[in-house]
Formats: structure tokens, C-alpha cells, sequence
């Protein structure tokens, strides 16, 4: 004969219900990441239900698993995307209601009782909870029956609710972030096109081959290819990108990350994001391929990525979608991929340093921006360009650069290239009381005509002028390396 559970224990359940019940309306009210909450409903009800197993288990709007918790399965909870195969999943959704179950299998594991409710809002359903076995604790349990009574029932879908509407805050949270952090992507995007003098960002290009790369950026920009812009450091890459993007008609933002300035070990997380718990005190961080969502990615100096790198690189780009380190769920992504370099990658793909098969990815279209030292015709035009605009920026009168000082600028060879000139500019403008004279240009080139015969080759004359650059700043690589237009790091590849 079976025995029922005394009147003052079902009572004691039924408080217990409720304070939990309460607790947990608490508990889920703090905005949190959606594994955390579903490991805590989960928590909750095997507190109170005594299941022998159970599972919990999330769903995007797009069918495609979010979060996934299990306890009594050895060697974890059970794949994800299993769970939202197995026949009952499709039960609740039919019926939109609790489903009892007995003497079947679940997820590879045999039972005798199964209870098993949606959790939905609003319409939406976002997964649901599976319970299997109710365990026996005393004499005052129902011996020899492993089902759930009606009042568990009742408790697994109040439960159910409350998980249903903390899900959908969360959700809409994390909505609100991801469209706060490409909000704030964008408007760091539109105050540099915008809040500067427009003609700061001109390209100007007089000079046959720097006009037939414009002309290519401007055929390919309209179109999803993927760009790679090769060419010294200061050749105006990064500008060019930026061509590409605004004539591209896409409408996310444009995101711009320099892989030489990252360092290895943080590149990973900066492109793909990261999730949170990964490590002590690491907080979940969009990453650049999320932000750039529906806009283009500009990737400088991507020669310099190491492999593991290289290895998720080309997942995106042949998959379209992202893992965040430590994360399990893919993520979609829309994004145009600009990619620039001033090393050879062909000689790297040959040493083994660059990936062969990311080469061929990356390189839908390649446009080659010539040095200055190429380009001299553009010299005057670039000068004027440079002190009109830094003119306007600082508020001062517009000054003229003497033609002897110019003659001395078209003889300079610029390793920096447009970047170094427009630097060298805006110093010489600085350093004036009145119009820029070569007395005033002649130190800031190191006297480059009164060095007597020195190698011309390209290397020597960039170690020279590095050299010299550094004797200017007294030491200071990090004010060296921005006056050359290039990053400490590249500095030190040199050997400085």
C-alpha cells in the first residue's frame, strides 16, 4: 500500500514553492548574460522538484541554440542542437503546453516519467525545460513511483513564466548593447569624416599612377569583393579605405583595426570578441566583426597576423560567421572585408609565415599605391593641401611655402611618404613666424643635401632618415615613430 505524504509535508513543499518562486523573480531580475540565467532556473527547480536528470535549453528567434544546461548526464549536459531534435521539442511547440511522458528515451538516457514544459513569451517560444524521474527522499514520498504530481506541475511552469519574461529582458538588453556599441562605431566614424575640415580628407592625386588606383577604387567600391591595398607605409591606405567604404552604398559602419598595434595575444578577442567568465575578471566585449555589421572592416597591416589568427580569418571569411573566444554559438556577420599590407605576402606565403589559402581569399582586388617618391608631381599640391588645412585647424593665417623650400622637399625621397610629408608640414608651419622658409625645412630633412655621397638604395636611405629622425627626438621612439607615420612596433622590426 502506498503511503501519501502527510498534510503538514505537502504544506512545507508548498511553501517551499512559493519562497522559491520568489527568490527566483529576484534572482532573474538582474540583467545577465542568458547561459547564467538558465543554469539558475535550472539550479532552482532540482532544488525543489528532485528530478533524477534535467535539462534546459534556449533557442534564438532563428531556431538556432543559445544555452543549454543538464544535470544527472555523465560527462555534461547534452549537445544543444540534439536537444531541439529530440520529438518532444516538437510536441511543445504543437501543443504549447506541459507534456507528461512515460517509460521512453531522452537525449540517450532511459525513463520511467517525464515532465516537460515550453518556456515562451509573449507568443515566442525560446526553449523549455525537461525533468526525468522524481527521486524518493523518505517514507513520506509516494514509494515505488517515479512521477511528477500535479502540484510539481503547476510549480515547473510558474517556473517556466517567470524564466520566459527574464529571457526576453535579457535578450532585448542585449539587443540595446549591440545597437549602443555600433552607435557609438558609427558616430566615432561620422565625427572623423565630419567634424574635421572636409578637405582634410581629400585624396589628392595629380600623378598618372596614383589617379589609375582611385579609378580602380572607385569601380570596385559599389561591389561585396574583398580588397586588399598594398604599398609603403604613409601611402594613404587607410585612406583609400575609407573611399571604399563611402562609395561602397553599405549601411554599417566602417570599423578600422590596426593588426600590427594589437598585440598578439589580445588580437584574437579584438576581432572576434570575447565572452564573459572566459578568465577572472574578463567582461564579454563586442568584437570588430560584430561592430562592423552591414559596413566594412578595414584590416591594416594584416601581413602581420600570426596563424592561429589566420586560421579563424579564414573561417569568417568562407563562413560568414564568428565564434567569440571561449564562446560555442556562431554568429552571423555581414562584412566587407578591406585588408592592407606593406610587406610582400607572396614571399611570406613561401616562407610559410602567410597562409596560402587565406592569400587567395583576401585577394579578390589588389590596388597598389605608389610611394611618393613616385609620385613628385603631387609634392606642390600635397604641401598646398597640407598647410591650407592645418591653417584652417589651428586658426591661423594662411602662410605660403618659399619655392626654395620646396625645391628641397621635391628632392627628399620621403620613406615616410604622404604621411611624414604632411607631418613635416605641419611642423614647419608651426616652427615659422612667417611664410615656411628652406631654413626652416632644411633641419626637419637632417640637411640631406650637404651629407655628401651616401647609398641611395631604398633601405639605406629609410635607416638614415629613421636614424636622423630619432637623433630629432632625442631618443623618443614612441614621438619618432609618430612623426614617421608608423607604429612603435614596425620601429622595432627595423632594428631601432
Amino acid at each position: 500500500m502506498s503511503l501519501q505524504p502527510s498534510s503538514g509535508l505537502a504544506e512545507k513543499r508548498r511553501i517551499l514553492q512559493l519562497e522559491t518562486l520568489n527568490d527566483l523573480a529576484v534572482a532573474l531580475h538582474a540583467h545577465r548574460p542568458e547561459q547564467e540565467l538558465v543554469e539558475e532556473v535550472l539550479q532552482r527547480v532540482c532544488a525543489v522538484l528532485d528530478p533524477a536528470a534535467a535539462v534546459a535549453a534556449t533557442r534564438d528567434g532563428y531556431g538556432e541554440p543559445r544555452a543549454v544546461s543538464g544535470v544527472g548526464w555523465l560527462g555534461g549536459p547534452p549537445d544543444a542542437a540534439a536537444l531541439f531534435s529530440e520529438p518532444i521539442w516538437q510536441e511543445l511547440l504543437a501543443s504549447g503546453q506541459t507534456i507528461a511522458v512515460t517509460d521512453g528515451q531522452f537525449a540517450g538516457r532511459a525513463f520511467e516519467s517525464m515532465m516537460a514544459t515550453p518556456v515562451a513569451y509573449r507568443g515566442a517560444f525560446l526553449g523549455y525545460l525537461a525533468l526525468l524521474d522524481k527521486e524518493t527522499r523518505g517514507p513520506e514520498d509516494e514509494v515505488g513511483s517515479s512521477s511528477f504530481p500535479p502540484e510539481d506541475r503547476r510549480f515547473l511552469e510558474a517556473v517556466s513564466a517567470l524564466a520566459g519574461v527574464a529571457l526576453d529582458g535579457a535578450r532585448q538588453v542585449e539587443t540595446l548593447r549591440v545597437q549602443k556599441d555600433r552607435l557609438e562605431e558609427e558616430n566615432r566614424v561620422l565625427k572623423e569624416l565630419f567634424t574635421a575640415d572636409l578637405e582634410d580628407r581629400r585624396i589628392v592625386a595629380k600623378a598618372a599612377a596614383m589617379r589609375r588606383a582611385l579609378e580602380v577604387a572607385e569601380r570596385v567600391a559599389p561591389r561585396g569583393v574583398s580588397v586588399v591595398i598594398r604599398g609603403e607605409s604613409g601611402t594613404g591606405k587607410e585612406l583609400v579605405s575609407k573611399l571604399l567604404h563611402l562609395r561602397s552604398g553599405r549601411s554599417g559602419p566602417m570599423v578600422v583595426v590596426d593588426c600590427a598595434a594589437v598585440p598578439e595575444t589580445l588580437l584574437e578577442s579584438e576581432l572576434f570578441g570575447i565572452e564573459a567568465g572566459v578568465a577572472t575578471g574578463v567582461r564579454e566585449r563586442r568584437g570588430k566583426f560584430e561592430l562592423a555589421h552591414g559596413g566594412t572592416l578595414f584590416l591594416d597591416e594584416i601581413g602581420d597576423i600570426r596563424p592561429e589568427v589566420q586560421v579563424k580569418l579564414l573561417r569568417v571569411l568562407q563562413e560568414r560567421e564568428i565564434v567569440p573566444v571561449g564562446g560555442r554559438e556562431a554568429i552571423s556577420v555581414d562584412v566587407r572585408l578591406v585588408a592592407a599590407t606593406h610587406r610582400d605576402l607572396e614571399r611570406l606565403v613561401a616562407d610559410g609565415q602567410f597562409r596560402q589559402d587565406l592569400y587567395y581569399r583576401l585577394k579578390g582586388v589588389e590596388i597598389q599605391l605608389p610611394p611618393l617618391r613616385e609620385r613628385r608631381e603631387d609634392i606642390p599640391h600635397l604641401v598646398r593641401h597640407f598647410v591650407e588645412s592645418f591653417c584652417a585647424r589651428e586658426g591661423i593665417s594662411q602662410v605660403r611655402v618659399h619655392p626654395d623650400a620646396l625645391a628641397l622637399l621635391l628632392a627628399y625621397d620621403f620613406p615616410g611618404n604622404v604621411r611624414e610629408l604632411q607631418n613635416m608640414i605641419e611642423a614647419a608651419v608651426s616652427l615659422s613666424d612667417e611664410d615656411v622658409s628652406a631654413e626652416v625645412v632644411r633641419p626637419l630633412l637632417g640637411e640631406v643635401a650637404g651629407e655628401g655621397p651616401q647609398a641611395l638604395d631604398l633601405s639605406s636611405v629609410e635607416r638614415r632618415h629613421i636614424g636622423k629622425v630619432l637623433r630629432l627626438t632625442a631618443g623618443n621612439k614612441s614621438r619618432a615613430a609618430r612623426i614617421l607615420g608608423i607604429d612603435r612596433r614596425t620601429l622595432q622590426r627595423k632594428g631601432f
